[in-house]
């Protein structure tokens, strides 16, 4: 069985090999899959791309998996998470569970077993997408924020910086990472374009419900999204 449109997978393996085979076995089984070796990696991902499903290795560098998971789960409540760690005892089950994960897969798992467990995570994943709560939710791919008071439709550039913003640890990000992933000059002129494009992002949310100050300034910090967002 496939699914239209494909199901879109994010794997996050440090071991780059095995990276590799995750991507290659999910991509055969027809779905469209990214695969990154740290959750830090995740920054570059194309503001477009809303996994529907997450594979993750539990014992990453730097942001571990469990975190990861959480961060994943708070933003995107349907997200579908899978667990393939090598480490097999029950309390480090029980944490990834307790954690969001959906299925704990332990290493090696099979080509076979995984797909099948994708597909099956698939089905639940996409028949609850459409019964997110009300609130703000964004759609990266339309660019459009659905708010207690109608449809947003946000510029690309909007999009992006929202979407970057609630995935973000904390919902925070430094200045230079935003002007990077945005396209902009890591510059004076980008900063001023980064304020001007924020000021005007703030009206709008404002105008639509959020509370004053939605994104905010944190001096040698970056911004910091205080408006609770989910993504769709």
């Amino acid at each position: 069985m496939t699914f239209d449109p494909p199901i879109k997978l994010l794997v996050v393996e440090d071991h780059l090999a095995l990276l590799d085979t995750l991507v290659e076995t999910l991509s055969a089984c027809g779905h469209e899959v990214i695969g990154c070796e740290s959750a830090e990696a995740l920054e570059s991902l194309p503001a477009h791309f809303v996994a529907d499903i997450a594979v993750l290795d539990l014992n990453l560098p730097g942001e571990s998996g469990l975190s990861l998971a959480q961060r994943l789960r708070r933003v995107q409540p349907h997200i579908g998470i899978v667990m393939v760690t090598a480490q097999h005892a029950l309390a480090d089950r029980l944490a990834g569970y307790g954690h969001g994960a959906d299925i704990y897969l332990p290493k090696p798992v099979a080509p076979q077993e995984l797909c099948a467990t994708v597909w099956s995570l698939a089905q639940r994943v996409r028949l609850n997408t459409a019964t997110l709560a009300p609130g703000f939710v964004l759609d990266p791919v339309a660019c459009v924020l659905h708010t207690p008071q109608g449809e947003l439709v946000c510029s690309s550039a909007e999009s992006a910086l929202l979407h970057t913003l609630a995935l973000a640890p904390e919902h925070t990000m430094e200045v230079f990472q935003l002007l990077d992933k945005l396209g902009k000059p890591l510059d004076a002129s980008g900063k001023v374009q980064l304020e001007v494009l924020i000021s005007r992002l703030r009206a709008k949310l404002v105008a639509h419900g959020a509370p004053d100050t939605p994104i905010r300034l944190l001096r040698g910090k970056g911004y910091l999204l205080r408006l609770p967002m989910q993504i769709r």
